[in-house]
């Protein structure tokens, strides 16, 4: 299995682009990797984040379409998974030759990847896995689901560390570029809230065209990443740089 984990594998997270169809980020050679990875007329399936918005998933469906097009990344089929289908997961996995994991809400996504075991079905895959934003950060084997809506950093209920696909051990925290000055429940979102549940961990913060590549067991960081540990940041990487991370 070979494992792209982006940031944002097109355009910049919360910035609006004239561009149509998003042409992919070929920063960091990304777009080179995943040429090299990528099957010709490969069946394509999107597993989405918000599985009960289908309007959006369906977007996303005719967006990564068109995305894959103008890249020349053959495709014979792209079907988007959500609430809709989610009981054939058996069948379009045992078709699929990339799987992307699609960018939104991390419990929310995780409790739809746990509700199709996709952890399992993974397990014997061979082909490429794309993940995005949420999608790489639940890849990871202990995921950290950094609070991101209004209330959850001070409900007590609201569980930080939990369990993931197991594709990596890399814990990702997508967007910093814009991230990076959030606030949430009043408080700083990272020098307040992430940096405090790093002690005694490691997040690395990407920002969009970053990106970790895995295979065989190894993972590369590719692009400008920070590293978030024992409460403080260090920048540890810049465009085109490249760090094994194990």
């Amino acid at each position: 299995m070979k494992v792209f984990l982006t940031s944002s594998p097109m355009g910049e997270y919360l910035k609006e682009s004239d561009e149509y169809p998003c042409k992919l980020n070929e920063k960091n050679r990304f777009v080179e990797r995943l040429k090299g990875a990528w099957k010709e007329n490969s069946y394509v399936l999107l597993i989405c984040a918000f599985p009960d918005c289908y309007d959006m998933n369906d977007g996303m469906k005719q967006s990564f379409r068109d995305s894959f097009e103008d890249a020349s990344l053959s495709m014979s089929h792209i079907e988007a998974c959500d609430f809709r289908n989610d009981d054939k997961i058996g069948e379009y996995m045992e078709k699929a030759d990339v799987v992307i994991l699609g960018g939104g809400h991390v419990p929310t996504e995780n409790a739809f990847f746990r509700k199709m075991s996709l952890k399992e079905r993974l397990q014997n895959f061979d082909g490429m896995v794309m993940g995005i934003s949420a999608g790489s950060m639940n890849s990871a084997e202990v995921v950290y689901a950094q609070p991101e809506m209004e209330g959850e950093s001070t409900d007590p209920n609201y569980e930080k560390f939990i369990g993931g696909l197991g594709l990596v051990k890399t814990m990702i925290v997508p967007h910093y570029q814009v991230t990076k000055t959030f606030m949430l429940d009043g408080k700083r979102l990272f020098e307040d809230i992430t940096y405090a549940d790093s002690v005694g961990r490691e997040f690395y913060a990407l920002v969009d065209g970053s990106y970790v590549y895995a295979e065989n067991g190894k993972e590369l960081l590719c692009g400008e990443a920070y590293l978030i540990k024992d409460g403080e940041l260090k920048k540890i990487s810049d465009v085109g740089d490249e760090i094994v991370l194990v």
